[in-house]
């Protein structure tokens, strides 16, 4: 099927409002989470989101080629154009006109209600021919169609509608027919208790009618609201602008020179995520501001009015502080697109900066050149003398071109169409390029100038071969001054102080280690991941099968709040399963490449790196620490404290938290995070700080059980529930606390005080299992069972503890994948394994 137009179609939309659209029925609507949920509606309402949804794709669009028009039938009026010149087709409206949609015309259709009698479908298709035949005239290349949503309720006049199909195969008018309840065989769908005029009459008809059609199809509205959510990518034409491809100089050597008329168009084209508008609340007048001609009566005086705002830019000139320098006039500057702005905000201490306003025009703009900006007094630099066309300036091999530096789209450039001459002359090109005898391929280097006078850009031009035309393709590449080499050092050779090569290192990987990484990267080959409708292998990812998620689910939102009335009670459904194809990897990789993996954590040693927690401090910022910064902190004498705590002091736990806080250097921090064990063991961690060594707890508190949390925790043994829950709910710090409450239900379960705290543990393991549950975090909740399970069942454990574990069942259990699968997420584990780890 050939690509379309972009825009330059006109859809017309005939809606059915007849009585019997108007039956409530309950339509199942999936939340986020997986759950279904049941919303009531008219039959009409329900159709209506269909069509709401086509029209808001057309508003998406922001073409104003892409038009529409409604039809009702069914409606107690008559309004139509038939009617008035001739009579006849009974309670026909035009309801919208056909135009560029906007917000009007949605509301307009949220206003529809089922009428009190019906209408005949046959007769609003033969209005919605004409009104669309009205519209466009003589214009054959728009595109036509016609979209029919109905419940397939009320009879039919269907004498002589051969002549209506062969009208509309005449002007290539597409139809839809959307029908509620409609029987679909793939869906699969049979509507139970379905009336005689339904089921034997007019679904039947509607069937022949759109098969003797050149373009049509039939479907029921469950199905198509399902394939509306589907992403896709629609193909369309580009529009070609001319222009002249020249090789050599046409101006001094007009005989060595070739200059040809070429065409370019879009290849690719740049796709983003739509933008957000800001809203806010609209102050209302006070009553003495108010017009005199303003309604008195105004029904909306209650309801909140919100405005989108607008942006707005203010320049001012800052002068800074008198200080032991002298002071300094300065203007704040923003950068946008290398453009000067100059900031809105203004500091009100009075020992800041002083601000002083000043008008745009009495600014200069200056573009950034590397550190420093460069004055423009007229707006824009002197343009260079340029000429429109592509001048090819050299040619070179493919092997040596580097794909890296693409800054974006790709054109086609074609020969013109209408000349026989110059698609002679591109092919011949274009031929010579793709290989020659040396059968190498060459690509061309070549500078585009859109317009006379414009700034030219620099690209390469690929030689590409179609089944009926051969062509360029065209990429944008930078300047050489926009190319910024980096160099860093070597990652498998370093050199120690004294200039000596070392070989032997934690950062080089031994030939082990290697071989290892090698193994596990095979093992994660997609190539015969996938399989085709046959069985056979092949590649699991395919580019024309992906989606954007940004995009199209940003545009999903977008359409699902501008077609639904509530969004509270109806609220956006999950992606499309084909957004989310390629989102996990294939099971059988996963499968095939675990043993490497368990491998590669073995022969590299790879630990559980906990999150790292940040925290304010009281003194402001702090430096970071240099290397001299540890052996500086030996000659410091750690302030003296009382040994002693405290339990019942509440200040306790902020004060060994905050110390804790203290102790910690980046040094160490670094050191935490490192993956890889270095073969000299790492000196412990050093208590000397600038607020002295950790305080000691009370002799009243059993070892592992101390009031405050310890130096790399964030949750106490005292209140480990109530520290836990607490920052859970600061949301920053999830991970971290699942691990810190895990570690202390092992300490206390295999302490002395077990049995008096085992209703507290059960219930810290049951607030913990159902927050790793929520919050992504199964692997470390199947980890920390493992190990409790180990530990009490071990000799001299705690067996009572487990027993009471296992009265609990299944739901104190490993989390299985069926469970992980209700919370949107994963899990490795069966129902069968969880079972029996409980048993």
């Amino acid at each position: 099927m050939p690509a379309e137009r972009a825009g330059y179609t006109v859809t017309m939309f005939i809606i059915d409002v007849s009585s019997s659209m108007g039956a409530i029925r309950a339509v199942e609507v999936e939340q986020e989470d997986g759950k279904v949920q049941e919303v009531e509606m008219t039959n009409l309402a329900w159709g209506l989101q269909y069509a709401k949804l086509k029209i808001q794709e057309m508003i998406f669009n922001k073409r104003k080629t892409d038009q529409c028009g409604v039809v009702i039938f069914g409606s107690e009026d008559t309004k139509n154009f038939i009617n008035t010149a001739r009579g006849g087709y009974e309670s026909v409206v035009e309801y919208i006109p056909i135009a560029h949609p906007n917000a009007g015309t949605l509301a307009k259709l949220d206003a529809l209600e089922a009428s009190t009698t019906s209408g005949d479908a046959i007769d609003a298709l033969i209005v919605g021919i004409d009104s669309q035949n009205r519209h466009l005239g003589t214009k054959k290349s728009w595109t036509r169609k016609i979209v029919l949503v109905t419940d397939g309720e009320t009879p039919l006049e269907m004498e002589d509608w051969e002549v209506t199909t062969s009208r509309m195969n005449e002007l290539n008018v597409g139809l839809v027919v959307v029908g509620v309840d409609f029987d679909d065989d793939e869906l699969p769908y049979k509507e139970a208790n379905k009336s005689n005029i339904k089921v034997r009459t007019n679904e039947h008809f509607y069937h022949t009618l759109v098969g003797s059609l050149n373009n049509g199809v039939v479907g029921t509205l469950a199905k198509a609201l399902r394939e509306n959510a589907r992403p896709d990518m629609k193909i369309v034409r580009s529009a070609l602008i001319g222009t002249v491809m020249r090789i050599g100089d046409v101006d001094a050597r007009l005989d060595e020179a070739i200059e040809i008329s070429v065409k370019a168009s879009k290849c690719t084209a740049l796709a983003r995520p739509n933008g957000w508008k800001k809203f806010g609340l609209r102050e209302r007048k006070r009553e003495d501001d108010m017009d005199v001609d303003e309604d008195e009566n105004d029904e909306d005086d209650d309801r909140a009015v919100y405005a989108p705002l607008r942006m707005r830019t203010d320049y001012f000139i800052v002068s800074e502080p008198d200080t032991n320098d002298g002071g300094q006039d300065e203007a704040i500057k923003e950068e946008d697109d290398d453009e000067i702005l100059l900031d809105e905000g203004i500091s009100k201490d009075p020992k800041a900066a002083k601000y002083t306003a000043v008008e745009k025009e009495d600014l200069v703009r200056g573009f950034k050149y590397g550190t420093t900006y460069a004055p423009c007094p007229d707006g824009q630099f002197p343009r260079l003398q340029t000429r429109k066309g592509i001048d090819i300036f050299a040619f070179f091999y493919a092997e040596h071109f580097r794909r890296e530096l693409c800054m974006g789209e790709v054109q086609y450039i074609f020969a013109d169409p209408s000349s026989p001459k110059e698609q002679v002359a591109l092919s011949s090109m274009c031929q010579a390029m793709g290989g020659g005898k040396n059968k190498k391929k060459i690509m061309a280097i070549a500078r585009w100038v859109s317009k006379d006078g414009m700034d030219p850009k620099m690209g390469v031009l690929t030689p590409a071969k179609f089944d009926k035309v051969d062509c360029l393709l065209w990429s944008q590449m930078p300047f050489a001054d926009d190319v910024r080499e980096y160099s860093f050092a070597s990652l498998d050779v370093l050199i120690n102080k004294k200039g000596e090569e070392v070989k032997e290192h934690p950062y080089l990987p031994t030939d082990e280690q290697l071989d290892a990484m090698d193994d596990f990267v095979d093992a994660m080959d997609l190539m015969d991941a996938g399989e085709d409708d046959e069985g056979n292998r092949k590649p699991w990812f395919e580019t024309a099968e992906s989606y954007s998620p940004a995009v199209h689910r940003v545009k999903q939102a977008i359409f699902h709040s501008a077609t639904v009335n509530d969004v509270a009670t109806n609220p956006v459904p999950p992606p499309h399963p084909e957004l989310l194809t390629f989102f996990e990897p294939p099971k059988r990789v996963q499968k095939r490449a675990r043993r490497a993996l368990e491998h590669c954590k073995a022969v590299f040693n790879v630990k559980h790196v906990p999150k790292r927690v940040g925290k304010a401090k009281k003194d402001g910022h702090s430096h970071a620490e240099d290397e001299d910064d540890n052996i500086l902190l030996l000659d410091r004498k750690p302030e003296r404290r009382q040994s002693g705590m405290d339990v019942d002091e509440p200040a306790s736990a902020s004060a060994a938290e905050q110390a804790a806080e203290e102790s910690v250097t980046e040094d160490e921090d670094e050191e935490e995070e490192l993956l890889l064990d270095k073969k000299k063991p790492a000196s412990p961690p050093s208590h000397r700080g600038p607020g002295g060594p950790l305080p000691t707890p009370a002799r009243s508190v059993s070892p592992g059980e101390s009031d405050g949390p310890s130096v790399r925790r964030i949750i106490s043994n005292a209140h480990p529930l109530r520290d836990f829950e607490k920052n859970i709910a600061e949301g920053d710090v999830v991970t971290k606390a699942v691990e810190d409450l895990s570690a202390i239900i092992l300490e206390v379960v295999g302490g002395s005080s077990a049995s008096r705290r085992a209703d507290e543990m059960l219930e810290c393991m049951a607030v913990l299992r159902r927050t790793c549950l929520e919050e992504d975090e199964i692997a470390a909740w199947n980890r920390f069972m493992r190990d409790l399970k180990k530990q009490c069942l071990a000799r001299g454990g705690n067996e009572e503890f487990w027993e009471r574990v296992k009265e609990v069942g299944r739901d104190m259990s490993l989390i299985s994948v069926q469970e992980a699968k209700r919370q949107g997420v994963s899990s490795a584990i069966t129902e069968n394994e969880a079972g029996e780890f409980i048993s």
